[in-house]
C-alpha cells in the first residue's frame, strides 16, 4: 500500500465516523447512516479529483466505500455508548481533518501541481466532506463556526508541507508535519479556544446610507 492510499483510507475511515455520528444526532435509519458516512468520507476527495481531472479515488478503488459503510454500521450499533456524541464528533473530526489535508496535498504534489493548487486541494480535501455532512444534516457547518480555527488549520497544514519540501525534508515527513500542524491548531481551538479575529461592523452614523 502506498502512502497516498494509506492517507485516503485513513481520511475515509475517520470522516465516516463523524458522518455516522451526525446521522445518529439526526436519528436516521441504518441506510441513512451509511449514506451520510459515505458522503462525508468521500466528498472532499471527489471534488478534489474532479477538479484535477483524475479518476475519482473511490470509483477507482471501491474499497473506500466498503470501509465507510462498515464504519457506519459499527457506529449505528455503538453510538449510544458515548456520553456526548457531539463532543466525540468534534474531536474525531479534528483527526479526520489532519488525515485528509495531507491526502489532498499528496495528490496535488503527485499530479505535479504548483503551490497554489497544492494548498487549495489540501483545503478542499479536508473541509468539503464535513461541510456536505453538516449541510445535509441541517447543522451549522463546523467550517463556518464564528472565529473557530478550521479552514485555517487546513491552510496552515498545506503550507507546512510545502515549506518542508522547500527545505529538502523527506516527502513522507513533510506530510507528517502537515498532519501534525492541522491537529495541533484544531485541537488548540477546541481545547483552549484559539480563535482568529472576526469581522465586526461598526454601527452606521446618523444620516449615513446603509451598507
Amino acid at each position: 500500500m502506498t502512502l497516498l492510499h494509506f492517507l485516503d483510507y485513513a481520511a475515509v475511515a475517520v470522516f465516516a465516523v463523524t458522518g455516522a455520528l451526525a446521522a445518529s444526532r439526526s436519528q436516521l435509519d441504518i441506510v441513512g447512516f451509511i449514506f451520510i458516512a459515505c458522503l462525508t468520507a468521500v466528498g472532499g476527495g471527489t471534488i478534489r479529483d474532479t477538479i484535477l481531472d483524475r479518476d475519482v479515488f473511490w470509483v477507482a478503488d471501491p474499497v473506500n466505500l466498503a470501509v465507510a459503510s462498515i464504519v457506519a454500521i459499527v457506529v449505528f450499533f455503538s453510538a449510544h455508548l458515548l456520553e456526548s456524541r457531539y463532543r466525540a464528533l468534534l474531536w474525531i473530526d479534528a483527526l479526520a481533518l489532519s488525515a485528509a489535508v495531507p491526502a489532498g496535498v499528496a495528490v496535488a504534489l503527485a499530479d505535479g501541481q504548483g503551490w497554489p493548487i497544492v494548498i487549495v486541494m489540501g483545503m478542499i480535501t479536508g473541509c468539503m466532506g464535513g461541510l456536505l455532512r453538516d449541510v445535509v444534516c441541517n447543522e451549522v457547518p463546523l467550517v463556518l463556526k464564528q472565529g473557530e480555527l478550521y479552514v485555517t488549520c487546513a491552510f496552515a497544514g498545506a503550507i507546512a508541507a510545502l515549506l518542508s519540501g522547500l527545505a529538502g525534508v523527506d516527502p513522507g515527513i513533510g506530510l507528517g508535519l502537515c498532519a501534525l500542524t492541522v491537529l495541533i491548531l484544531r485541537a488548540g481551538s477546541l481545547a483552549f479556544g484559539w480563535r482568529l479575529p472576526v469581522y465586526r461592523s461598526e454601527p452606521p452614523k446618523p444620516g449615513s446610507p446603509k451598507r
